[in-house]
């Protein structure tokens, strides 16, 4: 759900009755006593109080726990650890000033400006900017159309609607506004425009950086020319941030996340031969900027197949999950393979071969006690099957 300008201007100037919902257990159980319990103290707000208190319940790894924002809103933020890190980025390469012009809650400017960078936000909705304001603290934001230039900072962050009619898109003339169209109203400015990993980016002429928080691919950032980094001369095109959180008390915050980052600079000359001891599904945001050797090379791993994904070595390395490889069949051999190991549950990973796993769940009537992995994957013209102890990190 989303919020009005009223409904976001009240709960800002009231955050006693914020106070008041976190003390209710706004369960579906409960619903009904805790909506009217808050119309006795919020009037008319109630609904809106509910939606962001709920709001914030299912942020809480997300953004900052006494920020003011709706579900919608939350679901379409960038993660706070992301923005941070984009934020130190900006910074290291010598930006002085950035607007965000689609800033919608405020996640980038609070970020940009917690690293000491000047900063402006804009965005049509009035609602998302009363909740930035009170979000950022400042009064550093105004209405603005993302296509009608506003400021004169030399760096523009901009974050284009990535679905359309409830489908995600994968054209990046379908972004609201379009790539083309946020390039043609900032020509003499650098850009830095968030966009969803799954589009097609083989064109782009800068930096395409794919971002993962704990599995969960979040982001293909495009950096202009002028943003790209480099390193020993040559300049990244490609790259992949890694983040996982090691601190759950501290989700929104660098310190308490493991960052590893890849680019296409990073050598990338490995193997292709028979597994090891361990299979490695490399992280999504590794896979999808397309440095799956580059990541290998780094790890001392080797490829099964030059077309596939899965790796493989004899060691995990420290952070990285995978699978201890117990025996590999065909794909017809596994249903036999698992009754005889005992396996009663069953994690599937399947890279270029054309199954589903929920259909391969049930034909394979699994009854024992042990759990297990399967790893299935393509090497040369063959789908083979890794049975596997269950998913450790190094």
């Amino acid at each position: 759900m989303s919020l009005s300008a009223a409904e976001a201007a009240a709960v800002v100037a009231h955050p006693e009755w914020l106070d008041e919902a976190d003390q209710l257990a706004l369960t579906k159980k409960s619903l009904i006593a805790d909506s009217a319990h808050l119309r006795q103290h919020c009037g008319e707000f109630g609904r809106a109080v509910i939606e962001v208190a709920t709001a914030r319940r299912s942020a809480v790894s997300k953004l900052p726990g006494d920020w003011i924002f709706s579900s919608e809103a939350a679901q379409q933020a960038t993660p706070f650890v992301v923005a941070l890190a984009r934020a130190r980025r900006l910074s290291h390469l010598g930006v002085e000033a950035v607007a965000d012009v689609t800033c919608s809650i405020g996640t980038e400017v609070a970020a940009i400006d917690h690293e000491g960078l000047t900063v402006v936000g804009s965005d049509l909705d009035l609602a998302r900017l009363a909740m930035a304001r009170h979000n950022v603290g400042k009064n550093i934001f105004a209405q603005a159309d993302a296509l009608q230039p506003a400021f004169d900072a030399p760096v523009i962050v901009a974050d284009p609607a990535r679905r359309s009619g409830g489908r995600r898109i994968t054209n990046p003339e379908d972004l609201l506004p379009s790539l083309s169209a946020l390039i043609a109203a900032w020509p003499d400015r650098e850009l830095a425009i968030k966009c969803a990993p799954g589009l097609d980016f083989s064109e782009w002429s800068g930096e395409v950086a794919v971002t993962s928080v704990d599995g969960a691919v979040k982001e293909a950032c495009l950096y202009t020319p002028g943003l790209v980094r480099v390193t020993e001369g040559q300049s990244v095109t490609r790259s992949a941030m890694v983040v996982q959180t090691v601190d759950k008390h501290r989700p929104l915050e660098l310190s308490a996340v493991n960052v590893q980052t890849y680019d296409d600079t990073m050598p990338d000359d490995i193997d292709v031969r028979a597994a090891g001891r361990y299979i490695i599904d490399p992280d999504g945001a590794i896979v999808r900027a397309g440095l799956v050797r580059h990541f290998a090379a780094a790890h001392g791993l080797w490829q099964l197949d030059e077309r596939i994904a899965h790796l493989s070595g004899d060691a995990l390395p420290q952070g990285i999950a995978g699978f201890e490889v117990i025996q590999q069949v065909s794909l017809k051999q596994v249903r036999k393979a698992l009754a005889a190991l005992d396996c009663g549950a069953a994690e599937i990973l399947v890279r270029g071969v054309d199954v589903n796993p929920d259909v391969l769940r049930k034909q394979w009537k699994l009854k024992g006690a042990r759990a297990l992995a399967v790893v299935i994957t393509r090497i040369g013209r063959s789908a083979t099957a890794f049975i596997c102890e269950p998913r450790e990190v190094g």
